[in-house]
């Protein structure tokens, strides 16, 4: 079972370079970076692979502690659920502004927590301005840690130093798909979605007694709390379900909060039941959460709920299910279950699915099997050539499950586009099934057998 990542949060004025470092860290523009301060005025969020450490990065709004503008009071808000959830908090100060009674004022915010806290003294781009970084020692820390995001300056060092106090590293080896014994281990299940989607109503519909709930474990208030149940001999787990029931002020105050839970869970399991409510439909920020978990390979299942309460006009499921794939396009390959955690309409079913879409995350297509269906879709439809010469695509091999990951040897890997890939793939779906999951596809060059034989007579 995958551990959560630890999640650090980025938090500090508006300005100071929270944007730069979270980039840095996750490794490309996810956040947006202006001149302007205050620019980023929602929470970010990506994991970091940075140098073999492995953690969720969140990067915060500003955090201004007197609100003037119910802009600035929503970013306070952002940053404030942000370092509740963390594991530990980056406060980022500027070493080319230098010190402020507002660095002061957050600082004392954030002490208040009791998150453990790093004062990262950003754009210390040179000598002088490191040495005048030390000005924030009067906040009263032990430490400061002078970096420059920008130039990738003082990094290291930095989280090196988070690493000692919360681990960070990956310490989950992927192992070959034919030495993990799967069938003995409960199927993890992550349920995710906007808050009042019915989260806690589907968990309690799942939960049901005659379900056999075998455990509850639950540790620290920070540590999740999973339920392991039981549905026709197959445990499942259901991975923080507190973090869904809990009934506090927090994840009613704002949207994004769910975003932080969501991706916590989404690590830690091999099936993502995305709770959409059927009222509202596809939001935006319905969206950005099946985003996420489309980004992290998981096998995915579409959850309808509350289906009693819609008016259906006269349309088919069909129709629906056409029009909730036009806006989830990405995720086209997750079925759609249209369920009343209230009534109990279809509930038995979700089970099933998670089941018949697990089964798919795990499957090992034989490799004569691949390759004759492989020349069948390339034959078809070849990729793009280059310079006039075609692109051939020799032979592919899968190589893991949990997602299944093929390789595919071509002597042009550069021309494989993302549009290509999307073929590949439903043709993939076509030929063998593959419901409910995402694939993944790894293009290599081969190299030509007359370049080998001059490399021997050479």
């Amino acid at each position: 079972m995958p551990h959560p990542h630890s999640i650090v949060a980025i938090v500090g004025r508006p300005n100071v370079g929270k944007s730069t470092l979270f980039n840095r860290l996750v490794g490309r523009r996810s956040a947006i970076v202006e001149k302007n301060p205050g620019v980023t005025r929602d929470r970010n969020y990506g994991i970091s692979k940075y140098h073999g450490y492995e953690f969720i990065a969140i990067d915060t709004g500003g955090f201004e502690p007197v609100a003037e503008t119910s802009l600035v009071q929503q970013m306070a808000q952002q940053a404030r659920l942000a370092v509740e959830e963390a594991d530990c908090v980056l406060f980022v100060v500027n070493a080319q502004e230098g010190f402020t009674p507002g660095d002061a004022e957050i600082y004392r915010t954030l002490v208040e927590a009791e998150t453990p806290l790093f004062v990262v003294v950003n754009k210390a781009d040179n000598p002088r301005l490191e040495q005048e970084s030390l000005d924030f020692y009067q906040l009263g820390v032990e430490k400061i840690y002078p970096i420059s995001s920008e130039h990738n300056l003082g990094v290291d060092g930095l989280l090196e130093e988070v690493d000692h106090l919360v681990p960070l590293k990956s310490t989950v080896k992927e192992e070959p798909a034919e030495e993990t014994d799967r069938s003995k281990e409960p199927i993890a299940v992550a349920v995710i979605g906007k808050p009042n989607a019915g989260k806690s109503s589907i968990v309690n519909a799942l939960l049901r007694k005659e379900r056999m709930i075998v455990d509850s474990v639950s540790g620290t208030t920070r540590d999740p709390v999973d339920s392991l149940c039981n549905f026709e001999g197959q445990d499942f787990l259901l991975v923080d379900t507190a973090g869904i029931r809990r009934r506090g002020k927090v994840s009613q105050k704002i949207e994004t909060f769910s975003i932080v839970s969501a991706l916590k869970s989404i690590e830690r399991a091999d099936v993502t039941l995305l709770i959409i409510d059927a009222e509202e439909g596809i939001t935006e920020q319905v969206m950005k959460i099946a985003g996420y978990a489309n980004e992290r390979k998981k096998s995915l299942l579409i959850v309808m709920n509350k289906w009693d309460l819609v008016k259906k006009d006269g349309k088919t499921l069909k129709q629906v299910e056409e029009e909730v794939y036009d806006r989830l396009s990405f995720i086209s390959f997750a079925p759609i279950l249209f369920v009343s955690a209230k009534t109990g309409q279809r509930v038995p079913q979700i089970f099933e699915k998670i089941l018949s879409v697990h089964q798919q995350y795990v499957r090992r297509i034989q490799t004569s099997d691949l390759n004759t269906i492989l020349q069948l879709i390339v034959n078809q439809h070849p990729p793009p050539s280059k310079s006039g010469r075609p692109t051939k695509v020799y032979y592919g091999n899968q190589v893991s499950v949990a997602p299944p990951t093929f390789v595919f040897m071509t002597n042009n890997p550069e021309k494989t586009n993302f549009a290509y890939e999307r073929y590949i793939a439903n043709q993939f779906r076509y030929h063998f099934g593959f419901e409910g999951t995402p694939l993944n596809f790894i293009w290599r060059k081969k190299k030509s057998a007359h370049k080998k034989n001059a490399g021997k007579r050479a």
